[in-house]
């Protein structure tokens, strides 16, 4: 894994808007994007300029953060333990993340979480929600967690995991734009669950999602995309998706 990955920013505040794109679309559409966007530095040198993404959330015995996404409520927050990689190893980079909204505003604070001599294949629920209390680097994210863990009594809901391509801008480095495929949910309380366990389900087989991420306004040329493509933005949650595919909640 990349150090730039391990070393991406731990807090950040931003718009971000999402579009589901066919798979044969998105590929066209990637490649209309050429003119004005660079590989992210992260993949420019990695096998088809894309890494993996792989995230276990939490939730509480209500699924209230589900159901504040379904609600549409303007301030909802979720935790999620992350990683960029399907297997365990010493070099494999851990995460606590708080990832949020505030109205229209999407924010992430994340805590890196030291391994330790700890087996993180082995843990689950509460021997996992301990490690992460005792690994995690002291912080804001990490104080949360531990409140909510005891307030909320978190556990670990699902698991969900993409491939993922960045591009930066070429006119303004905080422009951002990423497209997520592959996209599967495990049900499983482990960040690296056993294969002869684990039965992943795909999600939104054979679509794309197209991320735009941006801090002040979204440039002219992308109107101009969204324009031509007729793109309609949607509001859609991996975990939500996930936990729909797995018949653990329903937005009816």
């Amino acid at each position: 894994m990349s150090g730039a990955l391990k070393n991406s920013p731990l807090h950040f505040a931003r718009f971000e808007f999402k579009y589901i794109l066919a798979a044969n679309l998105a590929a066209e559409i990637e490649q209309e994007l050429q003119h004005f966007l660079q590989y992210d530095p992260f993949v420019v040198d990695r096998e088809h300029h894309r890494y993996q993404v792989r995230s276990l959330y939490f939730d509480d015995p209500a699924y209230s953060a589900f159901y504040d996404k379904v609600d549409g409520l303007h301030s909802r927050n979720k935790y999620r333990l992350r990683t960029y990689s399907l297997v365990d190893s010493s070099v494999t980079p851990l995460f606590l993340e708080n990832k949020g909204r505030h109205n229209n505003l999407v924010y992430k604070h994340r805590t890196p979480i030291m391994r330790g001599d700890l087996s993180w294949s082995d843990l689950a629920q509460q021997e996992l929600v301990q490690a992460i209390l005792k690994q995690a680097e002291s912080s804001r994210v990490l104080e949360q967690f531990s409140y909510d863990c005891l307030r909320r009594r978190l556990s670990a809901v699902a698991l969900i995991d993409y491939q993922r391509r960045p591009y930066i801008s070429k006119f303004d480095a905080s422009f951002r734009l990423t497209f997520d495929s592959q996209l599967q949910v495990t049900q499983t309380d482990r960040l690296f669950p056993s294969a002869a366990v684990s039965c992943p389900l795909k999600i939104l087989p054979g679509y794309v999602i197209l991320e735009v991420k941006f801090r002040h306004h979204m440039p002219a040329w992308f109107h101009s995309i969204i324009q031509a493509y007729e793109l309609q933005r949607v509001s859609i949650s991996k975990i939500c998706a996930g936990m729909k595919r797995l018949g653990l909640g329903d937005d009816d």
